[in-house]
């Protein structure tokens, strides 16, 4: 039996990155101190990072996805930290990520006490995702990640209607979905 932490955290104004880094790293430090072995933060958590953009930036949609993709490594990098510190396997939630064919892609990443484990992109795109966010779906499938709590599927909030994708996980020995959502 593994503890599991859910987080679904108050959107807010974060300015700086030591405020934001010290705001994860204080969710993550007490849902570890509470024993938890597993962390799922929510869908697009890592659009907070738009704060750190000038206020026009942020309250352009396109602009915010497109402003805080510099900022994406670091927050991997802190994730990274994060787990690798508290020995957990953590999901982070997911973040718009810009691939090289030039789109961009809602995706989770994972990592656990020795780094990172891998990613899956979302496969079925909600209409407003699709149609004004301009978010594509992944390309490579479904995965199954093998971690210390087990052999893990990630489905990002809509997929997790379409039964077929769960199906496809269990096909893949998957033992636990985490549905960042």
């Amino acid at each position: 039996m593994i503890k599991l932490a859910t987080c679904q955290y108050a959107i807010q104004l974060i300015t700086t990155w030591e405020d934001y880094a010290s705001h994860l790293t204080t969710l993550v430090a007490e849902a570890a101190g509470e024993g938890a072995r597993l962390l799922l933060m929510p869908e697009y958590s890592a659009m907070v990072l738009a704060g750190q953009l000038d206020e026009a930036t942020r309250r352009d949609l396109f602009g915010s996805i497109a402003g805080i993709q510099p900022l994406i490594p670091r927050w991997l990098e802190l994730c990274e930290t994060l787990a690798r510190r508290h020995g957990i396997v953590f999901q982070p939630g997911t973040a718009p990520v810009l691939d090289p064919d030039g789109q961009y892609r809602n995706r989770a990443f994972l990592f656990g006490p020795d780094g990172p484990i891998g990613h899956q992109d979302k496969q079925i795109m909600t209409r407003f995702e699709r149609e004004q966010w301009h978010i594509a779906a992944g390309t490579d499938g479904l995965a199954a990640f093998d971690t210390p709590v087990g052999r893990l599927g990630i489905l990002i909030c809509y997929d997790n209607e379409f039964p077929m994708l769960g199906r496809q996980l269990a096909e893949l020995g998957v033992e636990l979905v985490l549905a960042p959502s």
